[in-house]
């Protein structure tokens, strides 16, 4: 094994370099180590010894004229790692200075086979035990980098889930981190870091030239024997579930499959005891979706999913806070698109009233999953909630000129007091400055067309099959206080957006969406068993 001569610094931005001992100025520079850090990481002596006290000074010091450009060369070409995200979580810089300190020692990652995307375990030199997980973006499956076969797409294309784009996965694993409020699911700890000069893979070499480093997630390894999938869902404990399944709940995670799910390891216990295994959530990047999908909860028929929640855990739910937490990710992570924040907030509150309606997490989880009937995928509760509010907002229509103007009335009563559909067209025909709805795209939509060419717009109004009120119609694409059940809905693009939406029509949609929920929980506060689902994880 190599070692460099060199010892670790933290720099303004919380980066980690390498350093020669002639470069004292070098080692001036760096003003805030903290040595709480250190602390918290365990490192052995000799490893501590890396950082000399001496030679760091915590005010600021003279500018440093004096390096050279060979050395600031040689400086460049050894490995660092420094914090993009969660830089200001104790735990997440406790892991990189591990990392660090690993990197400068001479270790190289060592690639994971299992999965579809690259990852690397990251060991200590000393006795090999892994340290951490680090998956570059630029190496998820579909990527360009992608060392299984699984690539050729550009960052930010559509992704294995079409509402999580190519290269945003990591930054979704630093969200969910910090979203576990106190290690409420036991999300370990985890950073968003760049890592420069370390040996990952990459499809064309050429390419290595241009670009010495790489973005990726970087998460504490879990020490375990089995994943969920290895063991009976009987030995998992209540609590290890209920946390897991709130969680999933919030950020909508659409991959919650058994290999996602550790099962701790205790040390001098070999033994798994029916219903006290604790367990570790980890691979979240495809949580938080840009627009409403379909989520996969392995722990959805688990007999567990079906107790009620806790004192505790109804508390803990009645306490979250999901403006805040949506403040929380503008503030910390500003890459993170505002459509995935408005599922947070969307997601979060119907799990509050759920709960506070006396739901368990097994009816929570399958209001929210899409159900398949006669080879076609229906849409869920959820999303029918969602049509429901978005079609009582004002519908908007454009004039010639480009200005929207509002249709509130487009229903009147018949002879025996029914409410009939106007003939939309027909009166847009004594409007002649208005243009045809069927040749624009709705003003509230979904990531595709709300309805394929094909579609008899007259066979969604009122139907027999409407699950909600029957006294709402729909004339055209423009839709009052109506709420439908679709018996077949095109996916294939995508699902219902709140990307569209401006701060006030959200501010009402979710005003709307709060009032709709008492009626649809009012008589499910008994937890039943659902018919088992059949679904497809993407496990990587």
């Amino acid at each position: 094994m190599r070692f460099f001569n060199m010892a670790i610094a933290i720099d303004q931005h919380h980066g980690f370099k390498p350093f020669s001992r002639s470069q004292i100025c070098r080692l001036q520079s760096y003003t805030h180590l903290d040595h709480k850090i250190l602390e918290q990481t365990n490192l052995p002596h000799t490893s501590m010894q890396a950082f000399e006290v001496d030679n760091i000074h915590r005010s600021l010091s003279t500018p440093c004229l004096s390096i050279t450009a060979e050395v600031e060369e040689e400086f460049d070409k050894n490995p660092r790692i420094e914090i993009v995200g969660g830089q200001e979580d104790p735990r997440a810089r406790a892991l990189v200075v591990e990392v660090a300190v690993a990197l400068a020692s001479g270790v190289d990652p060592m690639p994971v086979s299992s999965g579809l995307g690259g990852a690397y375990f990251l060991c200590s030199r000393n006795n090999g035990d892994n340290i951490a997980v680090a998956k570059p973006i630029d190496e998820e499956p579909l990527a360009f980098n992608n060392p299984k076969g699984f690539g050729g797409r550009m960052l930010g294309q559509p992704g294995l889930k079409r509402s999580v784009r190519i290269g945003e996965t990591g930054i979704r694993e630093l969200a969910a981190y910090l979203l576990d409020h106190n290690g409420f699911a036991g999300v370990p700890p985890t950073a968003l870091v760049k890592i420069s000069h370390v040996a990952f893979h990459v499809n064309n070499e050429a390419s290595n030239l241009a670009e010495q480093y790489k973005v990726a997630s970087l998460q504490r390894f879990v020490e375990h024997e089995y994943d969920a999938g290895e063991l009976g869902s009987s030995g998992f404990s209540v609590t290890s579930v209920h946390r897991i399944g709130i969680f999933d709940v919030r950020l909508m995670n659409l991959d919650r499959h058994a290999g996602n799910i550790l099962v701790k390891k205790h040390k001098n216990d070999t033994s798994y005891a029916p219903g006290v295994a604790e367990l570790v959530p980890i691979d979240h990047g495809l949580c938080l979706p840009e627009f409403l999908d379909d989520p996969y909860f392995e722990w959805l028929h688990w007999p567990q999913a079906s107790v009620p929640f806790s004192k505790y855990e109804i508390e803990y739910i009645s306490n979250l806070d999901p403006f805040k937490d949506a403040e929380l990710l503008r503030t910390q992570l500003p890459s993170m698109r505002e459509s995935s924040i408005r599922v947070l907030v969307l997601c979060t509150i119907f799990l509050k009233q759920a709960a506070a309606s006396g739901l368990c997490l097994a009816n929570i989880g399958a209001m929210m999953t899409r159900e398949f009937c006669g080879g076609e995928e229906k849409m869920s509760v959820l999303e029918n909630l969602c049509t429901q509010a978005k079609s009582s907002l004002p519908s908007i229509c454009y004039n010639d000129q480009g200005k929207e103007f509002e249709i509130f009335q487009l229903e009147d009563e018949n002879e025996n007091g029914l409410i009939e559909v106007l003939d939309l067209p027909q009166l847009l025909k004594s409007h002649p400055g208005v243009v045809d709805p069927l040749e624009m795209m709705p003003r509230f939509s979904t990531i595709n067309d709300n309805f394929d060419d094909n579609d008899d717009i007259g066979a969604y109004n009122g139907s027999e099959d409407n699950n909600f009120c029957d006294n709402h119609k729909v004339a055209g694409h423009f839709m009052k206080s109506m709420s439908f059940s679709v018996s077949s809905y095109n996916f294939e693009n995508g699902g219902i957006s709140f990307e569209d939406m401006s701060e006030d029509e959200w501010e009402l949609f979710l005003e709307i969406f709060e009032e709709l929920l008492p009626n649809l929980f009012e008589g499910k506060d008994q937890c039943t068993n659902s018919k088992q689902r059949l679904g497809t994880s993407c496990k990587f």
